[in-house]
This record gives structure tokens, sequence and C-alpha cells, in this order.
């Protein structure tokens, strides 16, 4: 049996044989929320959001979002100035600017889009607003190894 108590000395000091890590497997849409960052309403940023976690948008942010393994929300009073690219994008509130989603795109009933999207998969729901082109595409064919073989000179038999 494991004994799982931790007394008050180690607990201020942390154990990396204690410490869980999650597996390294391939993101779904839904492993793509695990850590979050919020930008809240009262907050604008004008620049360049990059990273390796997802974010959640309630300001305002003008500029471009590449987090291409996770998720962007663009919530009910957030505005996006911005091209974005992740796996996962939701819309709630208000976006201007082009959107590469390498997964999925949703688009609510209360959301706008004014871009164009590239995209694998598309939602929007009814009462959402989209102008711009759409590019929906496959994911591509795995490529058939070409194995390389030697170069033969054909020999005349006489």
């Amino acid at each position: 049996m494991l004994d799982q108590r931790v007394d008050a000395a180690s607990s201020s000091i942390p154990d990396p044989a204690r410490q869980v890590r999650p597996a390294s497997a391939s993101k779904s849409s839904v492993s793509a929320v695990g850590a979050q960052s919020i930008i809240g309403k009262t907050l604008l940023i004008k620049g360049e959001i990059s990273g390796t976690e997802s974010v959640h948008i309630e300001g305002k942010v003008e500029g471009s979002i590449e987090l291409p393994e996770d998720r962007v929300t663009v919530g009910r009073n957030g505005r996006v100035s911005a091209n974005i690219a992740a796996q996962d994008i939701v819309v709630l509130g208000e976006v201007l600017g082009s959107c590469n989603a390498s997964d999925h795109l949703d688009i609510r009933s209360e959301g706008s889009l004014y871009g164009d999207v590239v995209v694998s998969r598309i939602s929007v729901e009814e009462g959402a607003y989209l102008t711009g082109s759409i590019d929906i595409r496959r994911e591509p064919a795995p490529k058939a190894k070409v194995e390389e073989h030697e170069l033969v000179e054909p020999m005349h038999v006489n």
C-alpha cells in the first residue's frame, strides 16, 4: 500500500520525483485548453501573442496571435483585430482578421468574424456573422516512403 502522507517540511520544497507530468500524447480539441491565460475586459494588448498555452480574450487585442498547438477563445466581450493561427479557435465576440485553425473553428451565435478562414473543420451557429473566404483543408495524406535504389546501368547481351 502507498503512504500518501506529506509532512509540512517536505511540502515547501518541490520533489521532482513526486511531480506528475502529462503524457506527451497528441493534443485534441479537449486537451487544447489545459493551461489557459485570460486577457481581461479592461486590457488592451498591441503586438504579438505567441506561446504554448491557450488564451481566453475578453479585452482587446491588436496585432497577431500565434498559438499553433493550442486554443484561442474570443469571449463575448473580446474584440480582436489580428490574424489568428491556432489549433482551435472559438469566437463569441468579434474578430477582424484572418483565422488559420489546424483543427476546428467554432463561431458561436453571438460571434462575428470578418476575414478569410483556413480550417480543417468549421462550425457556425445560427445567428453568427461571417464574412470572408473559407478554405477547408483536408489533413495531408501521408506520403508513401520512396526507397532509394542504386542506379543500374543497362547491359547489352549478345
